[in-house]
């Protein structure tokens, strides 16, 4: 970082390159765009694939804002679908059946790091004729059951560098992708739609303030050479939670989170992908989901579903009167105000995702905690709640 301040370039220069370049190479991506947030990410992959005013995005309503409203920067509609209960992403079941002619693409999101079913998303983009974003804002450092890491499917992917995220460049983002078009195409919109043989003023194509700074990128390629160090830590605490938290969920630590869920029919129903009964059992405080399949999470946030009847706001309270920081994590996006009241979305339309947005709780997770820390929090959180 100081080698730019004293460079006097600090933004348009070498680093945004070497920062796309190294990035790209971590997840197997061929081309990485650097951008000044992951929402600016979204925003600009949706609009490469095709979004226009008018169309439909199929996503999750379980997932941080910006996801949904990156759709509805270009006039289009983000249509919601439900979310699978054990892994809390977009259920490709769901997805499939939310697709209709005005259908454009589908937004997964790999929610808390945790990958999602993208063959099964990439077999109904195939069979549909749609394009994919990936939202993997949250998820750097996780890798699908074939060990491509997420964002190397070569599918626009969205990361975002904000100062909770795997990485950090203070506020960023990055769009990976196997497209060079595409690669050309957003670079000019994140520079005012300038392209790269364009004069200082001249501008082909409506574009954005959308820019990464050199400093940013400085920051974000010191980050990135110690990126296994840090996932790594981020790991460890995870499982000292899981351990730590075993007893209050009714598991011993080396049991699955999660009971296995029955086979699907052939043929499910809308209305039978999503119900209360699909969900584990609410009595217990609700773990992430372990590494199934071959899938591997990259740790981003520790969330707990609390069990029924126990009331989130109070447990909040308590653990705050204890010295301990919590937060509800995530909301329901359907059920915000704007979305309410532009889209008419009510309670019961998505009944998985509204069951884990009510009872889902964030507790404190970065890479330098203790484990003492770890067992402080838990014993607080068991007496908050009675357990």
């Amino acid at each position: 970082m100081l080698e730019v301040l004293r460079s006097g370039q600090l933004s348009l220069g070498p680093r945004v390159k070497m920062f796309e370049e190294m990035f790209g190479a971590n997840v197997g991506a061929r081309w990485a765009c650097a951008v000044a947030s992951g929402t600016a990410g979204l925003h600009l992959a949706v609009r490469a694939v095709g979004v226009e005013a008018g169309d439909e995005v199929v996503t999750s309503p379980f997932s941080f804002v910006a996801s949904a409203n990156a759709v509805v920067y270009e006039g289009a509609r983000p249509v919601f679908a439900d979310i699978d209960p054990v892994t809390l992403n977009l259920d490709p079941r769901a997805a499939e059946a939310a697709v209709t002619e005005r259908t454009k693409a589908v937004l997964p999101v790999h929610i808390f790091g945790y990958p999602a079913d993208m063959v099964a998303f990439e077999r109904l983009a195939s069979a549909r004729g749609l394009q994919i974003v990936e939202d993997a804002c949250e998820a750097l450092g996780a890798r699908h059951v074939d060990g491509t890491a997420v964002g190397g499917r070569g599918n626009p992917a969205v990361f975002g560098f904000y100062a909770n995220k795997q990485i950090t460049t203070g506020e960023g983002g990055m769009v990976t992708l196997a497209d060079e078009e595409l690669k050309e195409r957003i670079d000019s919109e994140r520079n005012q739609g300038r392209a790269r043989d364009m004069g200082w003023l001249d501008h082909d194509r409506l574009g954005f303030n959308y820019r990464l700074s050199d400093v940013a990128c400085a920051l974000g390629i010191a980050q990135l050479e110690r990126l296994e160090e840090m996932l790594a830590a981020r790991a460890r605490v995870a499982g000292w939670y899981r351990e730590a938290l075993a007893e209050m969920s009714g598991l011993s630590p080396s049991s699955p989170s999660v009971p296995p869920l029955p086979a699907p029919s052939p043929s499910p129903s809308p209305s039978s992908l999503s119900t209360p009964s699909m969900l584990a059992d609410a009595d217990g405080l609700g773990l992430p989901c372990e590494d199934m399949n071959g899938n591997q999470r990259g740790w981003f946030v520790f969330v707990v579903q609390l069990p029924q009847g126990i009331d989130r706001d109070e447990t909040v309270r308590r653990l705050a009167a204890q010295g301990v920081q919590s937060k509800p994590y995530l909301p329901a996006i359907h059920l915000m105000s704007y979305y309410r009241e532009t889209y008419g979305h009510r309670e019961g339309e998505f009944p998985v995702c509204e069951d884990v947005a009510a009872r889902s709780l964030a507790l404190p997770f970065f890479p330098e905690m203790s484990e003492a820390q770890v067992a402080r929090v838990a014993e607080v959180l068991r007496e908050a709640i009675g357990r």
